[in-house]
């Protein structure tokens, strides 16, 4: 099982959850964006694409903020190659100029089990906005008070549940890519 791990808007700086995750979990890969500041949503969905594409076994993802809603946006073909993603404080395009190409966000079920984490303090989506995203796209929802964007300025480092969360999408994911036995 793969980790991929894919930043947001302006990437995550170190110390962040994803920073520290990147580092310290075994085989994960983070993936990289040609321009952070002035987001593409063809550029970034084409880059994590080709990273997901390039993984020999199957990927679980642990995105944050914009790359929440990018991950929403990749095609079949690659979403096939994805067994479950942990989405954190997704963005709300809508409302900020600099990521309306990725507006409209996708309202359709994701074909992986997933899980969103929102708080009702983050000033770059509303609770409410990141409930619907949950709702369409099948989610587990996780509701933190007071988290902020869920990211190192709300004092998200480490983020230990994040991680159990990712380590349990993971389990769930290799239970699912074993073979089944056969009994007598």
């Amino acid at each position: 099982m793969v980790p991929i791990i894919i930043p947001g808007w302006q990437d995550s700086p170190p110390g962040h959850w994803q920073s520290l995750w990147a580092a310290e979990l075994p085989g994960a890969v983070r993936v990289q964006q040609d321009d952070w500041m002035v987001p593409s949503r063809s550029a970034w969905v084409a880059s994590i694409s080709r990273t997901i594409l390039a993984q020999h076994q199957p990927v679980v993802i642990a995105a944050h903020s914009l790359g929440c809603i990018a991950t929403a946006h990749l095609p079949p073909e690659v979403a096939a190659h994805i067994h479950g993603a942990l989405l954190v404080a997704p963005a709300d395009p809508e409302r900020r100029g600099v990521l309306a190409d990725f507006a409209p966000v996708p309202y359709h079920k994701l074909p992986y089990p997933n899980i969103v984490v929102a708080s009702n303090t983050d000033p770059f989506c509303p609770v409410r906005t990141a409930g619907a995203y949950a709702r369409a796209w099948g989610s587990e929802f996780v509701r933190l008070q007071e988290a902020g964007h869920i990211n190192l300025e709300a004092g998200f480092g480490p983020w230990p549940l994040g991680l159990a969360l990712l380590q349990s999408l993971m389990g769930q994911a290799q239970g699912l890519a074993q073979p089944e036995m056969a009994t007598t």
